[in-house]
């Protein structure tokens, strides 16, 4: 009996000298044109990229509550489509807004490398197309989506643009990664919407829009219970740290387009690249207890 009690003991001091690491599983299943993504057994997100869309994107993006904390298009803003990648104005073409006969950003193949342990891994590459002309832009995306905590789920969003010919977008407020928050967070329905610098909501002297800033974190209450979305963008990105183009209606994006170098366009040449990354945080409580600073850190001094 006592060398049982020894062994159990043993057993006990063993378990508690080990390290706690986060257990989040996260999986992935792709049905027809979606990929689900679960977190624990719970549906996180889905990434869309079905052939009648103007261009992939996610929707739902729940939050720890289980509530979605973007939208999905309304009558007045029908173009915006939850957490998504698209631009106007390219070559005259339009990947963001009005109809597909105006341009598209096609899957060409999705696939999911990773899933089942602590994060799920997609590969997508698209082609930007629109009737009668050659395709200027074709792109290669990979998304790693995690579950540092309970209260933090995490996208990270890198994309890889190939010119396929000369490209020139004229400036646009449309244009690249973007967010819209459920209308019940947004800054309209008494949520906040603040950058790193500490500015909030859209207007004036102390607020966000066009203001450069590494991240933008949005949140607000519902049911009682406080969580959002942060942007951020990667310092290797160029333009690095974008102009921040943002609605208290709850939409906001790294926005280089609206503030070109030239104040008219930004040109590429044929079989140039642009590679950009994003990470999303969607998180419980607000910046403050979600530590967003520090979670920038530690994304910025990654490559």
């Amino acid at each position: 009996m006592k060398n049982i009690k020894t062994s159990l003991l043993a057993v006990v001091i063993l378990i508690m000298a080990m390290p706690l690491t986060a257990q989040n599983k996260v999986t992935a299943v792709k049905i027809g044109n979606r990929i689900d993504v679960s977190i624990n057994n719970r549906l996180f997100t889905q990434y869309r990229f079905a052939e009648n869309e103007k261009y992939p994107f996610f929707y739902p993006v729940n939050g720890p509550s289980g509530f979605s904390v973007t939208s999905m298009r309304n009558s007045l803003y029908p173009h915006h489509s939850s957490l998504f990648f698209g631009c106007d104005r390219v070559n005259e073409g339009n990947y963001w807004q009005q109809g597909l006969d105006r341009g598209q950003i096609r899957t060409l193949r999705a696939e999911i490398l990773e899933t089942g342990e602590d994060k799920v891994v997609i590969e997508n590459e698209c082609i930007w197309t629109r009737p009668g002309v050659n395709s200027p832009i074709r792109d290669y995306r990979t998304i790693t989506i995690t579950s540092p905590s309970k209260d933090i789920y995490q996208i990270d969003f890198e994309i890889t643009l190939e010119m396929l010919m000369d490209v020139k977008i004229e400036r646009t407020n449309h244009s690249f990664f973007s967010g819209r928050m459920a209308p019940d967070l947004a800054v309209t329905s008494g949520g906040v919407m603040r950058n790193a610098e500490g500015e909030q909501g859209e207007k004036g002297d102390e607020g966000t829009f066009g203001k450069r800033s590494p991240w933008m974190d949005c949140y607000g209450t519902r049911n009682g219970l406080t969580e959002g979305m942060a942007i951020m963008q990667h310092p290797s990105n160029m333009w690095y740290p974008s102009p921040w183009f943002t609605r208290d209606y709850g939409f906001f994006s790294p926005t280089p387009m609206y503030w070109p170098e030239d104040e008219k366009s930004t040109q590429f040449k044929k079989g140039d690249t642009l590679k950009l990354k994003y990470r999303v945080l969607v998180h419980s409580g607000d910046t403050e207890k979600a530590e967003i600073a520090t979670e920038f850190k530690r994304y910025s001094s990654k490559d």
